[in-house]
């Protein structure tokens, strides 16, 4: 029994590995309203604004005037919960992400005609699940909440006015609060397990944009991973009525070891005309370096007593077994006039998940995204940027048993809203 107690503080961490935004796995795509109006397509081969600080750092030195940029992209996710079984009772309402709000910022000023320095501060990577208390599911997972915010001073140049590089080193903290329902058979009532902590973690961003024809321009960016040991706590609270020879509250020192993947993204913008312009891009994501995650605790400050008293120094492991992820993106542009752009993209993104190890905490599967957005500009100084997004996943299937014999199974079918405002001002 001594295991039934750590493996469900391990479950909390694969919180970390699971939510409905748009992007695969954890992470995030909100670093720009403008990108988001045509699906993120060209990303990294086109410098609309200074949002490719983290697009392709090498696109500063496309902008000739110094420049800000920032916003707030805003998810408003659902999910539909059917099919529901498992041995404990409970409710599956599905509106376990609330409305959800990321922002993002970014500075670039040109020094001269080769070089360029910029700053952003954005989210690479988040979640946030919240299940309702009596979800009958909450020993597979009740809530999770995990935000990496990124700092990075970037530096651009460019060989002549065909081929620029670009690279900033990038200052992560990562912070997690993970929780967990915990029965057993000794217990009455539900008791709880909790787990925080946090880090630092330190990478890096580069990027070459070419401009190969004219009216063709071709960008490659490179974003590392990175690792984080988050340090912490774990918190045991035992459940109302259960016998203090069984289980009693409990706080250990606890770390856990992650990694956030690196990716890659390939993107071409290609102008049809003065007006038209089309964008194309894919991004590849190493996913499957999460193998499996680990979790320990260790330093027991309060006795549990009983058959569940764990030992102060324990490690499980739980596998994951993720997969590379490969997104797709397709989008257009088009100047209506001297004031307005307007934008479309359509894009297609892999979740990396497997049927075998998908858990209430990784509920996602493939999804479709659909993309609207439009650029005001009405001075030469100021463009304010709107976005909207629509996502739309495949239907999947969830089939969990743990070592207390407990047991949930599902299919659930996500969606999301995402609206994006932004605005750059020049000077």
């Amino acid at each position: 029994m001594k295991k039934v107690m750590l493996k469900t503080t391990l479950s909390l961490a694969i919180g970390m590995v699971s939510t409905q935004v748009f992007a695969s796995g954890f992470a995030l795509n909100e670093q720009s309203i403008s990108g988001m109006g045509t699906g993120f397509a060209g990303r990294s081969s086109s410098a609309e604004d200074a949002s490719t600080v983290f697009g392709n750092p090498a696109g500063m030195s496309r902008l000739k005037r110094q420049q800000v940029t920032g916003g707030m992209a805003a998810i408003d996710a659902k999910t539909d919960i059917s099919d529901a079984r498992g041995n404990r009772p409970g409710t599956n309402k599905g509106d376990m992400v609330p409305f959800t709000a990321v922002p993002m910022g970014f500075y670039v000023k040109p020094i001269d005609d080769h070089w360029a320095f910029g700053l952003g501060v954005y989210a690479p990577f988040g979640l946030i699940t919240d299940y309702e208390k009596s979800f009958q599911g909450r020993n597979f997972g009740s809530k999770s909440e995990v935000k990496v915010v990124t700092f990075q001073p970037t530096v651009s140049y460019a060989f002549n006015d065909k081929v620029s590089i670009g690279f900033g080193p990038t200052f992560n903290r990562i912070s997690g609060n993970l929780e967990s329902a915990l029965k057993t058979r000794y217990s009455p009532n539900d008791g709880s397990v909790q787990i925080k902590g946090d880090d630092i973690g330190y990478g890096y961003n580069i990027g070459i944009l070419v401009q190969a024809t004219d009216t063709t321009s071709v960008g490659l960016t490179y974003h590392s991973k990175v690792s984080y040991t988050l340090n912490g706590h774990t918190q045991i609270e035992a459940g109302a009525g259960t016998p203090s020879q069984v289980l009693k509250n409990a706080r250990y020192d606890a770390s856990l070891a992650i990694e956030t993947p690196e990716s890659a993204d390939f993107s071409v913008t290609q102008s049809l005309t003065d007006d038209w312009k089309l964008y194309a891009g894919s991004t590849w994501t190493r996913w499957s370096r999460l193998k499996d995650i680990t979790a320990e605790n260790k330093g027991v400050t309060a006795a549990t007593g009983g058959a569940l008293a764990p030992t102060a120094f324990t490690t499980i492991t739980e596998e994951q077994n993720w997969h590379d992820t490969w997104a797709y993106a397709l989008g257009t542009s088009y100047q209506l006039n001297k004031q307005w752009v307007l934008r479309t993209g359509l894009s297609f993104d892999q979740s990396p998940t497997n049927n075998t190890n998908r858990s209430p905490r990784i509920p996602t599967g493939d999804r479709t995204i659909f993309s609207l957005g439009a650029g005001y500009s009405p001075t030469e100084d100021l463009t304010i940027d709107v976005a909207y997004s629509y996502l739309k996943e495949e239907a999947v299937n969830i089939n969990r048993t743990n070592t207390l014999g407990q047991n949930y199974s599902a299919k659930y079918e996500n969606s999301a809203n995402g609206f994006g405002v932004g605005a750059t001002y020049r000077f």
